[in-house]
């Protein structure tokens, strides 16, 4: 194989800042600040996540980020992006230090990930939320 996982986070973590969850912590509730969390579903359901994260399924977050795209959301915004700092996280850190690489080589700025993502958020004691999933609406209401 060319390139290894092993080899894409040692890549990812020399080009992103890694926050320990402590630090990641005394972001929480400024207004430039948005933690984007990556984790599927199911995980949101069995752990909680981080109060005020933002959900970005790893699989979508490319598509969400380009503002070209059907999918893009605002919170990526490119007027965002200069201000705002973005804290990715996952369950053990992998994912986000891999996603916080894509995110800046498609223009976000200020790009972190925390060191063992949530997994060691919570061994430190830091706050979690219960996941409320969205509820779809009737078909022809606005979601």
């Amino acid at each position: 194989m060319p390139k290894g996982y092993k080899a894409m986070l040692e890549e990812a973590l020399a080009q992103i800042v890694t926050l320990t969850p402590q630090e990641a912590a005394e972001q929480l509730g400024k207004p430039d600040v948005v933690f984007v969390d990556l984790r599927d579903p199911r995980e949101l359901e069995r752990e909680g996540m981080i109060p005020n994260a933002f959900h970005a399924t790893r699989g979508m977050l490319e598509f969400w980020i380009d503002p070209e795209s059907p999918y893009h959301k605002p919170v990526f915004a490119p007027e965002a992006q200069a201000k705002t700092q973005y804290i990715f996280y996952c369950t053990g850190g992998w994912r986000s230090a891999l996603a916080g690489k894509t995110a800046k080589e498609m223009g976000l700025v200020n790009v972190a990930h925390i060191h063992g993502g949530l997994g060691e958020w919570k061994k430190a004691n830091l706050p979690t939320v219960e996941w409320k999933p969205k509820t779809a609406k009737p078909v022809g209401e606005k979601q």
